[in-house]
């Protein structure tokens, strides 16, 4: 029994404890219908606020994506304007050449030496340079071996340049096709 009113001199104590919380609970004010109000008032401007703001930057992305495209197509159908511009010198001045009804061999061979010359100066511009590796080194990421003779030359020597190659900007456009040396072959009289 002795037990028993331990136990329950325990339990109005702990009752105490949570009427004691429960009146510090109710210490604070009680939220008010009007204060509820006003904070979702608040809430729902604030969600406005953020569901035009998501709206603005979908707008502003979906246009920045249509500017792209537009840039995009423009470049690939106008890129080579300038260099196109440039070429029609070259066109213009090989008409004056085929126009030209009486002229000599010299004079259609000196309007072709001016025309090679100003398409030399239009590729120059643009960055279109000329591969002529006569005597070098046969490099195969710039020269294609069409042939290998042997040659008094030494070995790997590019000895004739049957097309000449072009790069634009350090890129290759063509190889140059060359003809490269080769050991001389000895002749022993050994048949094997």
């Amino acid at each position: 029994m002795e037990e028993q009113t331990a136990s329950s001199d325990q339990r109005p104590a702990e009752t105490a404890g949570e009427s004691a919380a429960a009146e510090a609970d109710n210490d604070s004010p009680e939220p008010t219908i009007e204060g509820l109000q006003a904070a979702l008032t608040e809430a729902e401007a604030k969600m406005t606020a953020s569901q035009d703001q998501f709206l603005r930057a979908v707008a502003e992305l979906d246009n920045f994506r249509k500017r792209a495209g537009r840039d995009i197509e423009h470049a690939r159908k106008y890129g080579i304007e300038g260099f196109a511009a440039e070429l029609l010198q070259v066109r213009d001045s090989l008409e004056l050449g085929l126009a030209a009804e009486e002229a000599s061999i010299e004079s259609l061979h000196e309007g072709s030496e001016m025309t090679l010359r100003l398409f030399s100066q239009v590729m120059e511009k643009f960055g279109i340079v000329q591969i002529d590796p006569q005597g070098e080194v046969f490099d195969p990421l710039l020269h294609e071996a069409m042939v290998a003779v042997p040659s008094e030359a030494a070995p790997n020597t590019i000895i004739e340049v049957v097309q000449k190659g072009y790069q634009i900007n350090d890129r290759l456009l063509r190889p140059a096709r060359v003809v490269v040396a080769k050991a001389a072959e000895e002749n022993s009289g050994d048949t094997a």
